[in-house]
């Protein structure tokens, strides 16, 4: 009998924004395992349930294998030859006859930096449009925005190691536990162990509010209000650092200004937070010499989610809590490589490294690399945008890259329609995911443990991930089909032999990377900005001076949300993730220890509603909105406030972005998840 043969291979988790390091184990070439990293920075040999499974879906058994192309209604098989030559014959048409500007490149936070990289190049110097974006503007769009407004750099500007020292923990808009369980359970640890304080700012009653110091409940999308009553009773009680402000920050005036009217009386008025829960919540922040901001998506997706960012800058400038170890403004990104796709110009108006699209140099400096001419300087459309321009007809072209919109945007109905309009649309994919099923091409694409490149997490670190096993069937990493399809259009200066020459030529063109190649990567990585060959990557930020330089204060007005309850929709609906599952399910939902544990969708209802509406646990209900409506089960529960429900969002048969509504950050683009109005029937 032949002997089996096994092998372990160093990765890095496929999940959430925490970037684990684990060891994938195949036999005969197929992943029989995955197992954690005892050495590795973040995971310190631990993973959560998400990690420890992280490979089940790569075996499962309707993986797309071969390209398809639609034929009657269906797809059929076709030749890798064919379907290329057909994805570039009809974007190049498409270029011709209605304009660069026709065509749409959605890039994705589930690939690598490289291939997001070659995503955007694409976009750029192939096709000669700034319309290529991905899914940070469904999540962090507004830390971008706000942070770099105030900061000069819009990531977060401490690592996870540093968790461990912190003093106190501010977390507001992050079920840290649920959505990053490696730092959940680091402020726990520090918490209990550690004597850390902790205050929790969250409309629901997480699970941290157990282990907190002081727990507010705000309402749902009232930020802004509560952010700026800290501030007004730190000035008024002059537990600011006047020393801080007056080296390191500009226009603190201007803030004292408009948090004058923000008195913890008339912040308890908007937000329904006792006055007297702000106040020492106030002096505990202001008091503490280590204190992190930790947020998540619950501040960013608002169309006040760009002010919400601002605010927690002005209140971590105003008591000097950034710039130093331990102490800042953390936010946690979402998805495994959201900072990566961001970082390597996957977005519409800069190139990699945050260099802006309308800077002449800077197209230059990428023309000369890419030996090309007039590269567009006009910002490309975003997500929301490009489907509303899909819609009216005057997209024509859209390319997705493992990105599965039909669940994840607002209003998906809205979505599905603009989809259908499309004159073009190709996807690749690992799975026929809802949206791939409107395609007219779909390209078969590796997994993480079918591929070599790099991610980066949440706390900046870059780091490899590591081909374990061929690819199933016939796929292809994402680079190698950008490649071919830029060769196909005519386009030369998009071949590489591997990964690694996609990485030294995003080095040679963004600064924040400079000094990144993939011997220095080995094992952990590297955290930008990472300069020269010989630097050390950065640790913290703003250590000594701002990017910027000094730090602006920015202060932001409370604005109600765009759609509040009334007589018919009576009830705040909220969205976000669970533990068990990530994002549209197509990975988690294939793995059966993961779905045996949460099956199905339901949305949490308060003890009193439930009462007055006469429903209890698994009660069948249907949840209404002004876009649509879906049917689902009940859960009873405290977490959540009278008059507000939350849905989770993995589950398409109860998606819950039939229901959240389209409206958007005027300057972020980042629509409003987290307040949407809803009725509830009991069926």
């Amino acid at each position: 009998m032949r002997e089996a043969r096994c092998e372990f291979v160093l990765t890095t988790c496929p999940f959430c924004g925490c970037g684990c390091g684990l060891y994938l184990e195949s036999e005969n070439g197929i992943i029989v395992g995955s197992y954690p990293s005892r050495n590795h920075p973040v995971s310190k040999g631990g993973l959560c349930v998400k990690g420890w499974n992280a490979y089940e879906f790569v075996n499962k058994l309707d993986r797309l294998k071969v390209p398809l192309i639609k034929s009657n209604g269906g797809f059929k098989e076709v030749s890798w030859d064919r379907a290329l030559e057909v994805v570039s014959k009809r974007l190049l048409e498409i270029k011709e006859k209605y304009g660069p500007g026709a065509l749409g490149f959605l890039s994705s936070a589930k690939a690598t930096n490289e291939e997001n990289f070659l995503m955007m190049k694409l976009a750029r110097a192939v096709f000669g449009t700034n319309n290529v974006d991905h899914c940070a503007r469904l999540c962090h769009a507004s830390t971008v925005t706000g942070l770099a407004a105030t900061f000069g750099s819009g990531a977060m500007t401490n690592s996870i190691s540093e968790f461990e020292d912190a003093d106190l923990f501010l977390i507001t808009g992050s079920d840290t536990t649920e959505q990053h369980p490696l730092i959940g359970s680091r402020i726990i640890n520090a918490v209990n162990d550690g004597g850390s304080k902790l205050i929790v700012v969250d409309p629901r009653k997480i699970e941290l509010a157990k282990y907190a110091t002081i727990y507010m409940a705000q309402d749902n999308g009232t930020d802004v209000a509560w952010i700026n009553g800290m501030v007004n009773v730190i000035i008024k009680e002059q537990l600011y650092d006047q020393k801080y402000i007056e080296e390191r920050t500009e226009n603190f005036e201007e803030l004292k200004r408009i948090v004058e009217q923000y008195t913890p009386e008339y912040v308890e008025k908007i937000t329904k937070i006792p006055r007297d829960l702000l106040i020492e919540g106030a002096r505990l922040y202001a008091k503490t010499k280590k204190a992190m901001i930790v947020y998540s998506m619950g501040i960013t997706q608002h169309t006040t989610g760009v002010d919400n960012v601002k605010s927690l800058a002005n209140l971590a400038m105003l008591t000097a809590h950034v710039g130093f170890a331990s102490t800042g403004v953390n936010p946690l990104r979402g998805q495994n490589n959201v900072q990566g796709a961001c970082d390597v110009g996957a977005l519409p108006d800069v190139f990699s490294g945050y260099q802006k699209v309308t800077d002449r140099a800077v197209r230059a400096k990428f023309e000369k690399m890419w030996k090309v001419k007039n590269l567009p300087s006009k910002p490309g459309l975003t997500v929301t945008e490009i489907f509303d321009k899909a819609q009216e007809g005057k997209l024509k072209g859209l390319y997705i890259m493992g990105e599965n919109p039909v669940i994840s945007d607002p209003d998906s109905t809205r979505v599905r329609k603009a989809l259908k309009k499309l004159e073009f649309l190709v996807i690749n994919e690992i799975f026929l995911s809802d949206t791939a099923q409107y395609a007219d091409v779909i390209l078969p694409a590796a997994s993480f443990a079918e591929k070599d490149g790099t991610f980066t997490n949440t706390e900046r670190r870059v780091e490899r991930i590591r081909q374990a096993i061929e690819p199933v069937g016939e796929a292809r990493p994402d680079w190698e089909i950008l490649s071919e399809i830029a060769n196909r259009c005519g386009y030369s200066e998009m071949e590489y032999g591997r990964p690694s020459e996609i990485m030294d030529e995003i080095a040679q063109l963004t600064p924040i990377y400079g000094g990144i190649s993939y011997g220095r990567l080995e094992p952990f990585g590297l955290q930008w900005p990472c300069l020269s060959k010989d630097h050390p990557g950065t640790v913290y930020l703003h250590k000594d001076r701002f990017a910027k330089g000094k730090g602006t204060f920015m202060p932001c007005v409370y604005t109600p949300a765009d759609e509040l309850p009334d007589d018919e929709y009576n009830f705040v609906l909220s969205t976000g993730r669970i533990y068990w599952h990530w994002h549209t399910g197509t990975m988690t939902r294939r793995t059966s220890t993961l779905d045996r544990e949460v099956p199905s969708g339901y949305v949490e209802i308060n003890p009193e509603d439930a009462e007055n509406l006469k429903v209890r646990k698994g009660s069948r209900v249907r949840v209404s909105s002004r876009r649509g409506q879906i049917e689902t089960q009940v859960l009873v529960t405290n977490k959540v406030k009278q008059g507000s429900v939350f849905i989770p969002f993995h589950f398409r048969e109860a998606a819950a972005n039939v229901l959240t509504n389209p409206a958007v950050d005027p300057v972020a683009k980042i629509p409003e998840y987290k307040v949407c109005a809803v009725k509830i029937e009991k069926i």
